[in-house]
């Protein structure tokens, strides 16, 4: 089975961990690793023969064209993950339909390809937010991938949905990877669970969530692979989320390359049979823009 791989393309300063540290009127003074760090994961999946789901943030894209257009080109599914890396949560109807429009325009004027997937900062669109989704249809968007079905401190969703859903605005959200145990949803699908958690226990949780059938959508950041990037001044919680597993994050994103089979959203769910995805025109559209 096809699983997707996704990456969310923003830089070491912009995560909501760094927040305190850095406002957002002052990303314009921090160094940019961005490049090197994408360049490094493109080429690690370019030797694995993988593709992934990229979901950049639309200031990153205006700053770094070059890289927006390579990837595309390299075959990898290109989305949109926001203009500014704001919760959803915290935001105004009217405020999330600018900032998204913003970085959707940004990117499709670089790779001259509509832009149908949306990953929101902090899997921050929760239960009850049918508005967001509304907004994102409004825009043109076929599916989002939002949601992380865990309980957690920022953006806690532990009732939402495991499998891939179509929202009453008509969007299809597509979850990040749990694997149930004992009534609740334990985290295996990435970020920074893939960096922290012990090895058999990550491996274990993907191997129960790949028998149930459905592929696995597994997510990161290029910053995860940066260990040198700038260590910034911020409370311990932060700290430890932040830099906690860094020096073996890439050879455990290539141990499960290795392990399983992935690509982007475009090529593991477009072709489905085990849900109506398959044979929508969302699935169609998926497949003939990744084409």
């Amino acid at each position: 089975m096809l699983n997707a791989l996704t990456i969310d393309v923003e830089d070491y300063f912009q995560t909501e961990a760094m927040s305190s540290a850095v406002i957002r009127a002052d990303w314009g003074k921090m160094e940019l690793r961005i490049e090197q760090s994408m360049w490094k994961l493109l080429a690690l999946l370019d030797r694995h023969k993988t593709h992934a789901t990229l979901f950049f943030l639309g200031w990153i894209a205006e700053r770094c064209p070059k890289l927006v257009a390579a990837a595309a080109a390299m075959g990898h599914e290109i989305g949109c993950h926001s203009y500014w890396h704001h919760p959803v949560f915290r935001q105004a109807p009217d405020e999330f339909r600018t900032d998204t429009l913003r970085a959707k325009n940004a990117i499709e004027s670089i790779t001259s390809l509509r832009v149908i997937g949306y990953r929101a900062p902090n899997f921050s669109i929760l239960q009850g937010m049918d508005w967001a989704n509304e907004i994102l249809c409004e825009l043109g968007f076929v599916y989002s991938s939002s949601s992380h079905p865990i309980h957690h401190d920022l953006y806690s969703n532990p009732n939402a949905l495991r499998t891939p859903y179509r929202t009453s605005s008509g969007l299809w959200e597509i979850p990040i990877t749990t694997c149930p145990l004992f009534g609740k949803n334990l985290p295996v699908g990435g970020g920074a669970y893939l960096r922290m958690l012990p090895t058999p226990y990550l491996m274990g949780g993907l191997r129960r969530a790949a028998n149930f059938g459905q592929p696995m959508v597994i997510y990161l950041h290029p910053w995860e692979i940066d260990p040198d990037q700038p260590r910034l001044p911020v409370a311990w919680k932060s700290r430890l989320r932040q830099y906690t597993g860094l020096e073996g994050m890439e050879v455990r994103l290539e141990r499960l390359i290795s392990k399983y089979d992935f690509g982007a959203i475009a090529e593991a769910f477009g072709g489905m049979d085990a849900y109506e995805f398959a044979g929508s025109n969302a699935a169609q559209e998926l497949h003939a823009i990744h084409v």
